[in-house]
Parts: structure tokens; sequence; C-alpha cells
């Protein structure tokens, strides 16, 4: 059965339990299409479809790309492809990363919210960082709900928690709750407006970032006049970074289509960085070896002062290698996540 009513969710760490509970709560009547996005790895093979279909008594499948969405359906994102929205079919696609991730829940939520406005129904359950919190902002502006898990019963309350704080949240409720709430607001005939602030413009440029999610090509669809420039390049590919502000957060997107939220952009960072360590070690331990392997080879051939010379580079070459390691090993790696969380313990 067709529908206009849309529900999304979102989730990461930990989701698997709240999307459990919040399934599980669902009416069988429900008068909607339910969108679903779980972060997992690229390479899992995902059993959450079977996970969903059996504790709750809705349906739950992976879409194939352009298939038309029902009420009474669960669609759930397949690892490494974004699930988006467009008009009455789902998409399927391997878009430029959000966040980090793809499946993207901002990338879900942007499309809903750019072609279904006020019909659309937004939740953010349990995960870490703050994926979700910029698709809700574009739901909320655009007329629709946003509801958060409660911070307590989440097992990481990362990504609930940057949406309460950056989102005038409607409902902030356990997952075993939200079925009965849907189902009030679904079936609640009150007039629901979008917001008169909206322009023309700003809801273009949310669908020029909805047709990026597709197909990436964000230089062409014309992203660096979405923002302005920033200092920062993308980790990913070295793009230019364009910088959008969205409320009273800025986000990132490059001209090649990445995306990233402040603490998102802070995690690539570092484990680029991070990285880039482990390269240059690599990288000294293995000249330290040829450098070794030519001075044995010039001892043998009686070239003595040339042996000895190759083999003192060797020894630098190792020296600092371990000056390296000990560097790496001993310093600490922040991302976006463990900045957050230091910095509630600090605030008590």
């Amino acid at each position: 059965m067709p529908t206009s009513n849309i529900v999304v969710v979102g989730a990461s760490a930990g989701g698997v339990e709240s999307l459990s509970a919040f399934v599980s709560s669902l009416s069988p009547n429900l008068d909607a299409a339910v969108f679903v996005v779980l972060h997992v790895s690229p390479n899992y093979v995902s059993k959450l479809p079977e996970i969903l279909s059996r504790v709750g008594p809705l349906p739950a499948k992976h879409p194939e790309d352009g298939e038309r969405f029902e009420a009474g359906q669960i669609y759930v994102a397949p690892p490494d492809h974004h699930l988006l929205i467009d008009q009455d079919k789902v998409i399927v696609t391997r878009g430029p990363k959000e966040n980090r991730n793809r499946p993207s829940v901002d990338a879900l939520f942007r499309s809903a919210a750019y072609h279904y406005r006020e019909k659309v129904i937004g939740i953010v359950l349990s995960g870490a960082l703050d994926d979700g919190t910029s698709g809700l902002w574009n739901i909320k502006r655009m007329g629709g709900i946003a509801i958060t898990q409660e911070l307590s019963e989440c097992l990481v309350d990362s990504m609930p928690a940057s949406a309460m704080e950056q989102v005038d949240v409607d409902f902030s409720l356990p997952a075993t709750k939200m079925g009965t709430l849907l189902h009030r607001l679904i079936n609640d005939n009150a007039p629901m407006e979008t917001p008169a602030d909206i322009s023309e413009k700003a809801h273009q440029e949310m669908g020029l970032e909805v047709a990026i999610a597709v197909e990436g090509d964000a230089f062409e669809k014309g992203i660096m006049n979405v923002g302005k420039l920033s200092p920062y390049s993308c980790p990913a590919c070295h793009g230019v970074l364009v910088e959008i502000k969205e409320g009273k957060r800025s986000r990132f997107r490059c001209h090649t289509g990445h995306a990233y939220s402040t603490s998102a952009l802070v995690s690539e960072i570092t484990e680029a960085v991070d990285k880039s360590y482990w390269e240059a070690m690599r990288g000294l331990e293995e000249a330290a070896m040829v450098l070794e392997q030519a001075g044995n080879e010039l001892q043998d051939a009686n070239q003595i002062a040339a042996a000895e010379l190759f083999r003192t580079q060797a020894r630098i070459a190792r020296e600092q290698a371990l000056n390296l390691r000990k560097t790496v090993l001993s310093s600490k790696q922040y991302s976006g996540d463990s900045l957050l969380e230091e910095a509630k313990k600090k605030t008590g």
C-alpha cells in the first residue's frame, strides 16, 4: 500500500538492541514506511532485516535500488550503501561517505526531508559521534518531527545527545514507547505546516546534497557555491572542504562529495595522522634493512670503508624508527567522540 508518511531511523553503536526494542513496539497497521540506517562494517553480512522481522510485527528487508516503497514495511540500508528516498522509490547507492560512514544517517534523513517535508518523522537511537544531527536538523527545519531515544537507555548516547544539543527535539523517550507515539502522531489529523523561513534557495541546496549522496560529482553540481571555502582539506581525498552552516553548528563537504561533521573530521584527521606515523616507521625500517644488506655486500667485496658507511646509516634509520615507535605508542589518539566524553566528565 503506497504511503506519504515517512519514518526514518538512525543508529550506530548499541543500535541493534535499540532497533529491536523500537520495532517491537510498532503497530502491525502502521500507516508509514520505515527506513533504517545502522552503521556496520562494509564487509559485514548484515542479518538485521531478519532480526527486525523476527522481533517486530512488520517485515524488514534490504531493498533493491529503484524499488517502490509501501506502508507497513521496514527498509534497511545494506552494508556499504546509502539508503535514500526519491519520491515513491528507494535509492541504494555507493555515493560518497558522510561522517566516515556508508550508509549515512544524515544522507537518509536529508533525502526524506527534501521530498516529504512535514510528513517525515526522524528518530535518532543509540550511537557514537553525531551522524544524524544534521539530518534531524533538516527534518525539523522542513516541518517534520524530531525524536531521540532517552539518553539513560542508550548503550552509547553520543548520537542522540548531539541531536538534542543542536536540534529542537520534539520527543525523547525509551525505544519501547516509540511505537505508540508514532501511531498517535501519524493518525493525528492536526495540520502541520512547513516553516515559513525555508527559502527556495535552501530547499535547492538540500536537493543538491541529496544528489551528491546518490552519485558524488559535488564540484559539477555546485557544492563550492553552497558554503565558504575552509582552510581544511578532505582527509579521504585531499580535496578542498566547503564549510556549511546549519543553525549553531558547521559541517564540511569536499568537492568530490565526502561530508563531515566537526567531530567526524577530527576523528578522520587523527586517524590519518596515525596512519602516516606507521607508514613512516615502516619506511625507516625498510631503509635500515636495505642499507644493512648493501653494507654486507660491500663487506664481501672488501670495500670496508663503504660498508661501514652504509651500516652506520642503517643504525641511524633503526634508531629513528625506534624513536618514532616510542612516540606513537606513548601518544594519545583523540577522536571527536572521545573529546566529547572528556568534556562531559569535566562539566560534571
